[in-house]
């Protein structure tokens, strides 16, 4: 993520103590040589004539083209991401005027089909407008209950009619970046049945400001576990998958100052525990 307000006062600092360091050292020259003090403040001021043009030419060669560059990213993916949401907003459009006047039970579980898509589409294209914004603003902080969320989710995940879920969370609001939130802990789920048989029960739990994604899959050994959060590293490589999946949960987790504990035990399971007392509002 760029951060402007940040390079910019680093950038500040940066100047200001080398021409304090630049003056003084004139100072402490002028001093020894038995010079005026008259004399070292028209020194200084010329040095401080030439630090302004110098910080000028600095900012116009390093800031200036960097925000052009950023300022015709944003207007470019803009442009993207609309021309994207007319031809979905289109066929939600146009579904839903069919499923008015439509009798025939087949075609209209096409349609359910059609919309259960473009609504997953939708959530693709918001996910593709948050990657973007991301990396050139800071994303604002949202107020949400945690228990829709995981609900919201959890049921998302069941219609795939794979594992049973178990769910034991009540209302508990945070402040975070809600869509992150929501990334990680589907990759949170994703992982539990990715590494679970499909009779197996997932259980996700809020107790004590943790909230748990617990599984009864392969689980891992103490040294699988030492390198979980590696970028790119699958503790079995007989599954799908990228193997980022664990590592951007952790990424997230450092960015919004949630602890996480993975306990896992090989042939028994594994349980992630995010601990959320720091963002519950």
């Amino acid at each position: 993520m760029i951060n402007r307000p940040q390079e910019i006062i680093v950038a500040t600092a940066i100047y200001f103590v080398t021409m304090f360091t630049l003056l003084t050292a004139i100072y402490r020259f002028l001093e020894n040589w038995h010079f005026a003090e008259f004399k070292f403040f028209i020194a200084g001021a010329l040095v401080l004539l030439v630090a302004i043009g110098w910080g000028y030419v600095l900012s116009a060669l390093i800031f200036a083209p960097k925000q052009q560059m950023e300022n015709t990213l944003t207007s470019l993916t803009n442009d993207i991401i609309h021309e994207l949401n007319i031809p979905l907003s289109t066929i939600k459009a146009n579904t839903a005027m069919l499923k008015k006047n439509m009798k025939d039970e087949k075609s209209l579980k096409r349609l359910v089909r059609i919309e259960d898509a473009s609504v997953r589409l939708k959530k693709l294209y918001d996910e593709l407008v948050y990657s973007i914004h991301k990396e050139m603003h800071t994303i604002e902080k949202k107020r949400f209950n945690v228990q829709d969320l995981v609900e919201e989710r959890v049921s998302h995940f069941q219609e795939q009619k794979r594992n049973t879920f178990i769910v034991d969370v009540a209302f508990y609001e945070i402040e975070v970046d809600k869509i992150g939130f929501e990334q990680m802990f589907d990759n949170l789920l994703s992982n539990a049945m990715k590494y679970s048989s499909k009779e197996s029960v997932i259980s996700v739990t809020l107790d004590n400001h943790t909230l748990s994604v617990q599984d009864e899959g392969v689980g891992m050994s103490p040294t699988e576990l030492l390198r979980i959060y590696e970028r790119y590293y699958q503790a079995d490589d007989a599954k799908e998958g990228a193997g980022i999946g664990v590592a951007l949960v952790k990424a997230y987790c450092d960015e919004e100052g949630l602890d996480i504990h993975i306990d896992s035990e090989k042939g028994v399971g594994t349980q992630v525990s995010l601990n959320l007392s720091n963002v519950h509002v």
